[in-house]
């Protein structure tokens, strides 16, 4: 079977729904910049240290999936019967872990470059990219509205982003001051 469709030569594409809009339709830019910042997180997850952070950006990654359908529908009613939903326990999930490592890293009183590591600064470029596309949603809800728990999903979303970037930085600073320590030892059983 062919991947292409040679539906969109002409420079339409179809919504969720079956309606067909231009590819520059600000609802078509807002999903396909969410589905940019998916792409962005899995390039992230692959350079991620540590398994519960490969683990969190996984399950973020299909609930992608579910917020770049409910954008695509312009009748949220035809996709609700097909597709789970963005829910508030998605939101609460994020939230808590958000709580969780902010509790555990140490304190910032100023900006902070973005990444220190591979993983943290992938994670960095996935949150501008949320952001990007959180804006779009916005604008995208002026004219149809949509639920709140999407427009909270989208906005907590990239302080999740940053806040795993942070945990995947400290990590990356604490092994490379134990792998120097490490190293020192070594050396210095070595001059013996």
């Amino acid at each position: 079977m062919a991947i292409y469709t040679k539906t969109g030569d002409k420079g339409t594409t179809s919504l969720f729904t079956g309606e067909r809009v231009k590819k520059y339709d600000i609802r078509v830019e807002t999903y396909g910049s969410f589905d940019e910042c998916n792409a962005q997180i899995s390039v992230a997850e692959k350079f991620c240290q540590r398994e519960k952070n490969k683990e969190l950006l996984k399950w973020v990654q299909y609930r992608m999936f579910i917020l770049d359908g409910e954008i695509a529908s312009s009748d949220p009613d035809k996709f609700y019967g097909k597709s789970d939903r963005i829910t508030e326990a998605d939101v609460h999930r994020m939230e808590g872990v958000i709580d969780e490592y902010t509790n555990k890293l140490p304190e910032l009183h100023s900006f902070i470059l973005p990444g220190t590591s591979l993983a943290g600064a992938h994670l960095h470029l996935a949150r501008t990219v949320c952001r990007r596309a959180e804006r779009l949603l916005i604008h995208v809800n002026e004219e149809e509205p949509f639920r709140a728990e999407v427009l909270r999903y989208a906005n907590r979303l990239s302080d999740f982003l940053y806040i795993v970037a942070r945990d995947e930085d400290e990590y990356a600073r604490t092994q490379g001051i134990c792998n120097e320590v490490l190293k020192r030892y070594q050396e210095a059983l070595a001059n013996k």
